[in-house]
Formats: structure tokens, sequence, C-alpha cells
């Protein structure tokens, strides 16, 4: 609707227009009826004609004018998958799930299955969760399904059961973005299973799977408290992302009780529990889903003796399941996260969610003129676990003796199980040229060829009060190749010594490198110890104007102070002394800060008086091709921008969803982006390609080289389809549970998830696709986000944490050509898409980035400004229609910034994937088909005034010779 409401607003002049020439046919037609004939039907079919050529003259000033990108990515011309690719996404599909797959439980070796009859119980058997909902969705029309993935392994199923289920629910109740989220888990409650239907099922087999799903999308957080959903008291009406639902399995009890959340079980799927293992001794439990559950009721059951986790499978991803309980595959993939037996206890519980701001009316007020039906209230999140997030203060809060580890912990961080035992032993540690290498010689001791993850933490040397420091950090990892037993490799892994800094934000603000011993640890996941060594820092180093660190371009001081706000954050001192008063709830709804919107943003406070006007529409012979390759800091981009006119760089600059638009003075050729880091996916059309497993899965695997094999089947897709760039990879971390977004992002830890979008950019890069890194930053939570959701995290953890996955992806390829997605949210007072500090200064300044940074999807939220943006780091507006996204030309200092941001852009664009073939006098099939009827209408139209004009003269001539006569 909001493109709706851009596409009416653009075109309503010519919409006018149109209605005053249909306003002038009529009067014309009153007029002619006192006209005698031949005149009078001669004047009324000429005012027709003049009116038909009105109609097709404004039809194509629009169709060529404010609606040109939105019908040419619309309607843009797209290639088809070839066989071949088809078969290598499938098969890499498959290949990740296979690793992704993470056993947790294998009592009495119960696991892999040794009987081909199965019975599965679960609703969710017959609807599994093959990814997500949102803009990193697949699509499941052609998907293997988890009882398909079953058989096809040669199990036999129970078809009572799963009839039941699919008759039960046929479709999967999903959270929407725009049509509210429907949380229903469609379970038969237990008097629907009939005593003959058990006895049955017990004679098929004494084998029982239970499964268990979750589903998570974007635009809403699970729910917290589900009665309140079940009741209707969850929902808000100031904003959507609280449209929830819930429809109870039984009339004779609620599913859920006040207080439980969605990711514990319901009472039916309780029931369900007690009632499998109360009639079988042998039962298996896989949970599918990408947000972690609390699995510390599998501890209730002794006859649960397996356990799978199995996240958004993608196309093909089920056949690996099969494989798994067959034990064809023997699992290899680790936790990403840390499983916790009560979320309630988790230190960010009391923190997510909707808090909405007190006394800014006045902003919403503003904000509200500029778009009446907003979405969503003013609100604050804050980041209060400080660096504690995931693992880091799980291990942490274990050494200060803060928490019962054991009670507290389900499944570490960095944890899995195998058919096969390892044995890991851990070289001497050596540094060379500012990194710390370990060689790890991992031996299959078992009986079963497997593959073993290699993970490396170390554990800083911390001061009581001193900077804030976790006892776990992992530093580096790998995968072992398959290993026959008694087979061994020597697995090198390295990490540089700044990855062990700490950032302080005393004075201006610099990392340092403390003196003492850090342990280097060699792990099993994130808990358990298997060898250590001591990396001893002789004195404290201080990286600053002075000493910079050598992967900046610049020192690192302070910019993020302003987001910091009056949040009390969790603290190590004292062992966590103050961490009942961190972790409470907010209290205070009240900013000092002043929060700009749209209503209030004045961009001529922030003018240069000094600024000039630039060169524009300058004859320079140059093209965009003839920089293809060329540096970033030539000079001959200038020369090549000042070729351009400003109303050029606005169109540039506002039409930047899903491609960007050409522009002939340039030669600069229209692209067209894919969505979806779990696969193409075209918006615009609903075009799908293969839906590949989540990122979440992608990072369970451990296997940076799958990551890179998962982004080069969807960029092969992408060069099927004629796709120059990706909405992807995703890099936000899992600070909650809850985020409904998780499944779009990899892990907790900020390490894992930068090696495996490194891998995944590279892939793009290898294929000349731009890959546009995701979502920068502070994008950890989905409740209220396209309002004024303002977000507070201390510097320190900022840098330590929410920004190294883009800060190390940037590094790793020089800054050079990426591309970086912002943000809805705000950072503290700022939008995040004109935060000049995170955009400007960090991101290009200190780290190097070269490239574009493309907004958010850029709706009329009453804040998002493309003046306020291009001046603060963003470049590139996502949306089809233009709409508000252009930028006002008046300001020297606007054309300045229009002038750096259509440099980004292009600088990107040169150097893809486009520019391989490309044809500056190709036409599109919409252009080709839309002359063609400007064509024929004007040859009609010629040929019907001609016979009108032939026709007129010659009743003209009977109407003279009669009256002769």
């Amino acid at each position: 609707w909001e493109d709706v409401e851009a596409v009416v607003s653009q075109i309503s002049g010519y919409l006018i227009a149109i209605g005053i020439a249909l306003i002038a046919l009529i009067v014309v037609l009153i007029f002619a009826r006192k006209l005698k004939k031949p005149k009078r039907g001669f004047v009324r079919w000429q005012s027709f004609i003049a009116f038909l050529v009105v109609v097709a003259l404004v039809a194509n000033l629009i169709v060529f004018g404010p609606l040109n990108n939105l019908i040419a990515t619309t309607f843009a011309d797209m290639g088809d998958l070839t066989e071949e690719t088809v078969d290598n996404s499938q098969e890499v599909t498959e290949e990740v799930t296979s690793e992704g797959i993470v056993m947790t439980e294998n009592d009495e070796d119960a696991l892999p299955l040794d009987t081909e009859n199965v019975n599965v119980f679960g609703w969710a058997s017959t609807n599994p969760v093959y990814g997500g909902t949102g803009s990193g969705d697949v699509d499941s029309d052609s998907a293997v399904d988890m009882l398909d993935g079953l058989e096809n392994a040669g199990y036999n199923l129970n078809t009572q059961l799963t009839d039941m289920y699919t008759e039960y629910s046929p479709e999967r109740p999903q959270p929407s973005i725009n049509d509210g989220q429907d949380w229903t888990l469609p379970e038969p409650p237990v008097d629907e299973y009939s005593d003959e239907m058990i006895d049955e099922a017990q004679d098929f087999s004494d084998t029982a799977i239970l499964t268990v799903s979750r589903l998570g999308g974007e635009g809403a957080d699970l729910p917290t408290d589900m009665g309140a959903v079940i009741d209707g008291s969850w929902n808000d009406p100031d904003t959507k992302y609280f449209q929830a639902s819930y429809n109870n399995n039984s009339s004779e009890y609620d599913d859920f009780d006040e207080g439980q959340s969605y990711l514990e079980l319901s009472q039916t799927e309780e029931d369900l529990v007690d009632m499998v293992t109360d009639n079988f001794d042998n039962v298996v439990v896989v949970y599918n889903g990408s947000n972690p559950m609390e699995m510390n009721w599998i501890d209730d059951y002794e006859e649960i003796n397996g356990a799978l986790l199995i996240g958004g499978a993608g196309e093909s991803g089920f056949n690996a399941l099969g494989e798994v309980l067959s034990g064809e595959v023997n699992p290899s993939g680790k936790t990403t996260d840390t499983w916790v037996s009560d979320l309630t206890n988790a230190p960010y519980y009391n923190n997510i969610g909707n808090f909405p701001l007190e006394d800014i009316d006045d902003v919403t007020d503003a904000a509200q003129e500029e778009w009446p039906e907003a979405d969503g209230v003013a609100s604050l999140v804050n980041y209060v676990e400080d660096i504690y997030v995931g693992y880091r203060f799980y291990e942490t809060a274990d050494e200060e003796d803060l928490i019962d580890y054991d009670s507290e912990v389900q499944y570490p961080f960095g944890y899995g199980l195998s058919y096969t035992d390892f044995s890991q032993e851990m070289g001497d540690i050596s540094e060379e040229d500012g990194e710390i290498t370990v060689d790890v010689e991992v031996e299959n001791t078992g009986e079963e060829a497997g593959k073993e993850v290699v993970q490396l933490y170390f554990n800083p040397p911390y001061t009581n009060g001193g900077l804030e420091k976790a006892s776990k950090n992992l530093a580096a990892f790998d995968k072992t190749e398959m290993l026959e037993p008694g087979e061994t490799q020597t697995v090198t892994l390295s990490f540089p010594i700044e990855d062990m800094e700490s950032y302080d934000t005393s004075d201006d603000g610099q990392y340092v490198l403390e003196e003492g011993d850090y342990e280097i640890t060699l792990q099993s996941d994130s808990h358990n110890v298997i060898d250590e060594q001591t990396y001893t820092v002789d004195e404290t180093t201080v990286y600053d104007e002075d000493n910079p660190r050598s992967s900046d371009e610049e020192p690192a001081t302070n910019e993020l102070q302003s987001a910091e706000g009056e949040v009390t954050y969790l603290s190590r001192e004292n062992g966590f002394e103050n961490y009942e008063e961190a972790t409470a709830a907010p209290e205070d709804f009240e900013i000092e800060d002043e929060i700009d919107v749209n209503g209030t943003y004045d961009p001529s406070l922030s003018n240069d008086d000094s600024d000039e006007m630039p060169t524009q529409e300058a004859d320079n012979g140059l093209e965009v091709d003839d920089l293809r390759g060329v540096d970033y800091d030539d000079p001959r981009w200038d020369d090549l921008i000042d070729q351009m006119s400003v109303d050029e760089m606005n169109e540039l600059i506002a039409n930047g969803g899903f491609g960007t638009i050409d522009i002939d003075s340039i030669g600069l050729a229209r692209t067209q982006m894919s969505d979806g880091p779990a696969g193409i996916r075209y918006t615009l059309t609903d075009l799908f390609g293969t839906g590949f497993p989540s990122e979440y899965v992608i990072a369970q695997t451990w296997n940076k080289d799958l990551a890179y094999d998962v982004a080069d089947g969807i960029m092969r897709e992408a060069d099927d389809f004629g796709f120059s760039g990706w909405y992807a990879p995703s890099m936000n971390l899992h600070r909650s549970a809850f985020n409904g977004r998780n499944f779009e992002y990899y892990s907790e830890d900020p390490i894992l998830s930068a090696d495996m979008a490194i891998n995944e950019i590279q892939a793009s890069y290898d294929h000349g696709i731009i890959p546009f890194a995701k979502h920068f930053a502070f994008n950890e939570q989905e409740t209220n986000r396209n309002a004024i959701l303002t977000t507070w995290s201390s510097e320190q953890a900022g840098r330590e944490l929410w920004l190294k996955p883009f800060e190390k992806t940037v590094k790793a390829n020089d800054g050079s050509p990426l591309a970086m997605m912002s943000v809805f949210n705000f950072i503290g007072p700022e939008w995040g898409g004109s935060t000049t500090e995170l955009l400007n200064n960090i991101l290009r300044d200190e780290w190097g980035f070269q490239g574009p940074v493309i907004t958010d999807y850029f709706g009329d939220y009453g804040y998002m400004n493309a003046d306020r943006a291009i001046r603060g780091g963003s470049d590139l507006m996502l949306g089809t229609t233009g709409g508000n996204a252009y930028v006002s030309d008046d300001s020297a200092t606007s054309v300045l910034a229009m002038r750096e941001a259509s440099k980004n852009i292009i600088y990107a664009v040169a150097n893809s994937s486009v520019y391989e073939d490309f044809d500056s006098n190709e036409r599109q099939t919409w252009e080709i088909v839309t002359y063609s009827i400007n064509g024929a209408l004007i040859v009609l139209l010629v040929l019907g005034e001609f016979v009108l004009i032939r026709s007129f003269r010659k009743k003209k001539s009977l109407v003279n010779d009669n009256h002769h006569k």
C-alpha cells in the first residue's frame, strides 16, 4: 500500500491532466449539439481523437517519467534457470543441511535408528519449516518435505498418523509483515488419538520420532507471553507488530498460560510428549526451527534417547534428515547459539519488546503529519547486557559464580554430537605478522567416518573494575575433511592479535591490548576445554593516533557515544554486582536527546555556506564502462560525475529498489537486484529461485567452504536470471532467541558470523554480483522496527560485537567493491540510515569501505528522508517509485552529497556483471512493446484523421450540392 500511495501521488498531476481533457471533451460534445451536420459529427470525432492523443501523450509521460523505474523493474527481461544450475543448487542444499543438523542427544546409541519402520508424531512433520517469512523466505511449493526426506532414506512411515495431521490442518499459520501474525501451533489434542491408533502404531514400530517446530519471520518478534496473545491483551492498537492471534487446539484448555512464551511447549504438545513417551520406549525428538527453544523438558523423559536440531532446510534439505537418522550421514553440526533452560533468566529478557517513549508527542505528531498511518510507536530497546551476549555471559557468569551453569545452560554454544569419537591435540602457539597461529592434530578415534569442528577461544586478563572482558571469546575455527577411523588431519587456526583487544571509551576512545596472560584454549564447545596454552603480553599497547591498528585506514575514536544514553549496562565488576539493576526492565521512558523526523528535520541547518555548486552536464566523453576496474580514488570518476545533471543524480539515488536505473549520458547500465539470503527472490514479480538453507543452518555447519558453496549456488542462479546485485548476506547477531529474523542471521557470535559472511561475499564477487551486506547496524529487534525504534548500546559492545561482522567483511575485501544496507531503527537519537558517525566516520573513514550504502525499504515512515540519508552516509534509496526519495537541489551541500552518492553507486555497478555483455542499444521487451503500441497508435490516428477529414469533405460537398439545387 505504501507503493500504491506513492504511485498515485506521483502521477496525480498527470491524472488531473487527463481529467481536464475529459472535461474539455464533455464540454465540446455538449457544444457540438448546437452545430449542424456534418460539422457536428466532425467536431465530435475530432474531440475524441484529441482526447485520445492527450491520453496517449500523458500515458507516455507517465511510463517514461515517474513510473519508468517501476515498470522497468517489474517487466525486466529475466532468464531461466538451467538444469545444471538447479541440480547444483539441490545438491548444495542437501549437503549443507547434512552438515548443519546438530545432534544434541544420543543416549544408549539410539541413533542411527536400527529400524525401517517409524512412527512420526507431531503435526510439524507434515508442514515443516523451510526457512522464515519476509524477504528471506523461500518457495516451498516443490520442496522435499520432512516425510519425503524420511521415505527417500528408505523409511516406511505410519501413514495413519500423517493422514490425520494433514487433515487436521493442511497449511501452516504464519507471522506476516502486513497481515498480522498467526502464531497458532496446530496440533491434534491427544484425545484425537484412539486406542486402536496407538495399538496399531506400536505394532508398526517401537520407534517414534516426535517433531516440534517454531517459525519466525520478518516484521515481528516471537511472543514472550502467549497467554496474552490468546486473550488478545498482547495487541497494541498503535502498532501492527502486535496484531497477533492464536487458535487453541481444544475448547477444554488454553494451549499456553499467562507468561508462557512461544518458545515453550504448548499444553497440547506437552500432552503429546507424555502420550508418546508412555507408549514408546525409543523416542527421538526432532526440533525444526531457527529460534532456540527451551528444551530442558527432554531430560524429564528417560524414553527420549535422541534429539536432532534442524533449522530451515530449504528445498531439498530434509533429505539430509533421513540420511542422518539412518546413519548414511554422520552428523557434524554444532550449535551457533547458547540453548538455555529458562529464557526468562536470560540477561536480555526484560529488555526486548515494546517500550514506548514518553513526552515526545511533538516528534510523533510531526512524523505522522508526513505519514498519517505510520506503523508502530516511538520506542526504545536497551542493549543492557553490554558485551556479555550469549555464551560470553554464561561462561563469564559461571567463572564469577553468578550462576549454576549446568542448570542454566542446556546446550553450550559450539555443541554437537557425532556417531564417532575424535581426539584433538594442541600444538605450540606461534606469532608472526600480528597473527597467532596454532596447529591442532585431529584424529578419528571412533569406528565411523566423520567430520569434526575445531574451536579456539581466548580468555583475556581481567582487572576487577577495569575494561569489560568476557572470559570466553571465539577466536578461530575450522572443520576437518571427512576422516576415516584412525585417520588424522592437522588443522591450522590463525587469528589476528587485534581480535583480543578491548575498546576503551575513556578520553577520545581507542583500542587497547592490555598486558597480562591470555589463555588460548582448544575447546569442544564454549564450555568444555580440551587443552590450553598461555600467550603473554608484556606491556599494554594503546592504539591511538600515534599508533593506529594496522587494519584501520584511520585510528578508531569514539563515534557512538550518543547511542549509549542513560542506560545502566551490565558490568563484570565485583562478580556482576549490578546484575539485577542492569537487567531489570526499563523504567525511564524519557530521553533527553533531540530526535529528528521529517517534520522536524531541517537540512538547511547543516548546509555549509562555503560549498559551491559543482560542475554539471560537462562534455568529457567518458562512459561508465571506461572506468571498470579503475581505482576508486582515480580523478576520472569526478570527470564522469561532472557529466551528470542534478536530475539524473536524483533519479539514480531515489530509484534504488531491487535495481538501479540506466543513464544514457554516462552509459550507465540498468541493473536488477535480488532479495534473499536463502536464495533468489525478486519481490516485484514474486520470482523465486531454489530455496537454500537458512543462514542459521549454514552457520551450524561451521564449514566455511560450504558457506561459499551456498552463495556460489545462489550466484549461479542470479547469473541465469540476469541479476547483478544481491541483498545479502545478513549479519546481525542473535541477541535474543525471540528475534523473528534469527533464521536470516548466522549466530550469536560475531566471529562465526563474519567468517561465514566473508566466504559468501567472496562467491558473490567471483560472479561479479554486488553483495549488499545487511543490516548495518544494531538491527536485532523487529518489534516497532518501522517506527522510531531508538536502540541504545555501549560503544564497546558495538565495536566488539554488533559491528564486528561488518568490519571483518569490509577489511577482508579491502573495502571494495562491497555494498551495505542500512537499517530502519535509530541508533540512539538518529536514524541509522543517516548516522554519519557510523556510515561515514567508522565505515568509510576508519575501515576503508568503498561502495554504496542502500537504505532498508524506503517507506513513508515519517523519518526516512533522502537528503538526510545522503548527508549521513546512505547513497541509494530502496524504493521503486521515487516517492519522497528525491533530494532538494537548491543547496550546494546537498548536490555535493548527491555527487558522492552517485559515485558510490556507479562504482559498484561498473564493477558488476552487468557490464560483461552490456549493449547500450539493447532494449527491454517492455520498451519494444511500448514503442510498437505507440507506432501502431500513431498509424491508426493518422488513418483515422485522414478518413475523418475525407468523410467530412465528402459530406460537406453533398450538403453544398443539395443547397445549390
